[in-house]
């Protein structure tokens, strides 16, 4: 077999984005053609968290809070002591040390009264840090307008400032917190699997030959027919009757069983870091390129491996690719169908193309129709 060569050409620096590109071509083959369980494919529906938000304060800023400006903290601080028998004119209150905010938790399908969840903390007006603060009682309500949790305790900032004669230097987000176990579940979600007579999964990327695939699987498994295909990402699975009082059991069985699944052949491309990754089904249909100054080409053969004689073994067929990379001036170079991307990948990371002309070369060939992959631009 021969090994990819090229012709002199000016050194070049690769990015770090140029570099890992060829490796994940690499990678993505053995990966993709690799089973997955159901589990990881697909969710049960009705299965699934829930978001909490509510209104609260922070206390105990080295005057980093809020200042008058912020006049629905000054009023928020000024019922507060209301309610504990305090009164003070909210005109005259003058404090740096609270500040509102904004806290944010998960509620877990299942979760039970007592659990403990993260919060997440952030400033609602102009404080300029909420390092050392301590978050007051906050009620944590869902879309449904019920509490389900309450938070308090004391934030974790992951960064730090300081200031000193008028200078002042800062690292990470002073303004964002986070509380470990910091709410307390106060009520609980109501649970429809008991008793229930049928199950509808949902694919987390929709397509129908996994689809298909799932609800086979399901009836191999089961050695019955009880699923069937709604959609490209929606599967209905009748529950045996033995199964009809244990449905925990009966879905822990479905989600263990493992299906090869069929996915588009894709090239994702972010604009801003200039990061593209490529899924190992992309080939490339014949076509002419020239990309500046650079002139690729591709060449696949296939060739057949004959044995010794009188040896044991048999006759291999296999691809062998070859790769010509050089500088020229504005020569277009014909690429042969059927070239997968990751042989192209290689020759342009082996020139130390930079991830932004990558981006503009595959986004040239997808407009010429050479390339066979839906291109998505982040």
């Amino acid at each position: 077999m021969n090994t990819p060569h090229t012709t002199p050409h000016r050194p070049s620096l690769l990015t770090l984005g140029v570099a890992l590109l060829a490796a994940l071509v690499t990678l993505a083959a053995p990966l993709d053609a690799d089973a997955a369980r159901i589990k990881d494919l697909a969710n049960i529906r009705g299965v699934r968290a829930n978001q909490l938000t509510g209104y609260g304060l922070v206390v105990g800023l080295q005057g980093t809070g809020d200042s008058q400006q912020a006049r629905f903290t000054v009023q928020s601080v000024a019922n507060m002591l209301t309610r504990m028998g305090i009164r003070i004119d909210p005109k005259t209150f003058i404090t740096r040390n609270v500040a509102a905010v904004i806290v944010t938790a998960e509620l877990p399908p299942f979760a039970r009264v007592g659990d403990r969840l993260d919060v997440e903390v952030s400033s609602l007006g102009d404080a300029k840090s909420l390092v050392g603060g301590m978050l007051l009682m906050t009620p944590l309500l869902a879309a449904d307008q019920n509490v389900y949790a309450v938070a308090q305790g004391p934030l974790v900032i992951g960064g730090f400032g300081s200031s000193a004669g008028g200078n002042s230097s800062q690292s990470g987000h002073l303004t964002v917190g986070r509380i470990a176990d910091g709410a307390l579940v106060e009520r609980e979600l109501e649970s429809a699997f008991t008793k229930r007579e049928q199950l509808i999964i949902s694919l987390k990327q929709a397509d129908f030959t996994t689809a298909s695939r799932m609800a086979t699987a399901i009836n191999l498994a089961t050695g019955a027919e009880i699923a069937r295909t709604i959609d490209g990402g929606t599967i209905e699975v009748k529950v045996p009757p033995a199964y009809r009082d244990r449905a925990a059991d009966f879905i822990a069985s479905i989600e263990r069983i493992d299906i090869i699944p069929d996915r588009k052949a894709r090239v994702v491309i972010n604009e801003r870091s200039g990061t593209v990754v490529i899924g190992a089904d992309v080939q490339i249909s014949t076509v002419g390129i020239s990309h500046g100054s650079l002139s690729i080409e591709v060449r696949k053969r296939n060739e057949v491996s004959q044995p010794y004689p009188f040896s044991l073994g048999g006759t291999v067929p296999f691809d062998n690719t070859e790769i010509e990379i050089a500088e020229e001036s504005g020569e277009v170079t014909v690429l042969p169908g059927g070239v997968s991307i990751g042989d192209l990948a290689k020759a342009l990371n082996a020139m130390g193309v930079s991830p932004r002309d990558l981006a503009s070369i595959f986004q040239a060939l997808k407009a010429a129709g050479a390339l066979n992959a839906d291109i998505i631009v982040q």
